[in-house]
């Protein structure tokens, strides 16, 4: 449950946003070809990235226990952090990785929260002057209760992210039955025939089908917290299949909703006291995955301060 908590926030919210991004840009192809074709690549990026990847291959990697790129130098330079060291072009490879994940535990709180609070405009665009300063105000005490640790902040969101991938997946098997052809998707060769058969927007598709694993990175960085059996088990009992169906359930959406210019995730709670459920747990789990983040950053920097790499700071 900790581990559901801290960990999987990030990806987990990557919903709220990606479906709606990756129409976008595709809208001149033909519309059942383009839904089946994103969603196989949505797919198949999950299992590639997170699955094969991370669960499979490079949590194994442990630095006696901790996680994440500094715990992968220091397997591969066993003497580092102590006496004299050279910084060779591996070394700089490594440091650089560690900046670009700072660099996304700087910006995924804000949009993460962020763009949660935009929720509210699905009842009245007159809320829209609220949106920012609801996001401050949430990221304020988002950092102000930090320092409680992960143990007592993975214990309260554990039952809230567990709700969260229940409601993804409900939603999504709803809206299966609407369009039951959208489970053709699993066939990887409809997400690489459209790569194929539309090259000039494929750059733009693909940096899009990024935004479904954005917080793979956490899953390695907080291995430190909770091990690599119980973020395995998080993985493929509740988080994968919440995520999949979900992602199947805005493709049937947006099969049967030609032309549609809402976000689909919104669209799949019926208006109501249901669709402001979805809202609210919508903004809980922007906050989990910012903390996601925030955890895995901090995680980086202790290790850093270890090998040297980072001037010495209390954590």
């Amino acid at each position: 449950m900790g581990a559901l908590g801290v960990v999987f926030g990030d990806i987990g919210t990557s919903p709220i946003y990606t479906m709606k991004e990756c129409m976008k840009g595709i809208t001149a192809i033909q519309h059942q070809e383009a839904v089946l074709g994103v969603l196989s690549l949505m797919i198949w990026a999950l299992m590639f990235e997170v699955s094969f990847k991370y669960i499979m291959f490079v949590m194994r990697a442990d630095n006696r226990g901790e996680g994440g790129i500094f715990a992968l130098l220091a397997l591969s330079h066993p003497k580092i952090g102590s006496g004299r060291k050279r910084v060779g072009w591996a070394t700089m490879l490594v440091l650089l990785g560690a900046a670009l994940l700072f660099g996304d535990g700087v910006i995924t709180p804000a949009i993460s929260v962020l763009g949660a609070a935009e929720g509210l405009e699905s009842f009245s665009p007159e809320l829209h002057k609220y949106v920012v300063p609801i996001a401050v105000l949430i990221l304020a005490l988002l950092f102000a209760f930090q320092s409680k640790g992960t143990h007592v902040l993975g214990r309260i969101f554990g039952p809230i992210m567990m709700a969260w991938f229940g409601l993804l997946a409900a939603l999504g098997i709803y809206h299966i039955f609407s369009a039951p052809q959208v489970l053709q998707a699993v066939n990887p060769l409809l997400g690489l025939k459209l790569l194929y058969n539309y090259p000039a927007q494929a750059i733009g598709l693909l940096g899009c089908i990024v935004l479904t694993i954005t917080g793979a990175e956490a899953l390695y960085a907080d291995m430190g917290h909770f091990g690599r059996k119980y973020i395995a088990r998080v993985w493929a009992f509740v988080v994968c299949p919440g995520l999949i169906l979900n992602y199947f359930g805005q493709g049937a959406y947006v099969l049967t909703h030609v032309g549609t210019k809402e976000n689909p995730f919104f669209e799949l709670a019926p208006e109501g006291p249901m669709r402001l459920v979805l809202v609210g747990l919508s903004i809980l789990a922007a906050i989990i995955a910012s903390q996601a983040l925030i955890s895995g950053t901090y995680s980086l920097t202790r290790q850093a301060i270890q090998l040297g790499y980072f001037p010495r700071l209390r954590i």
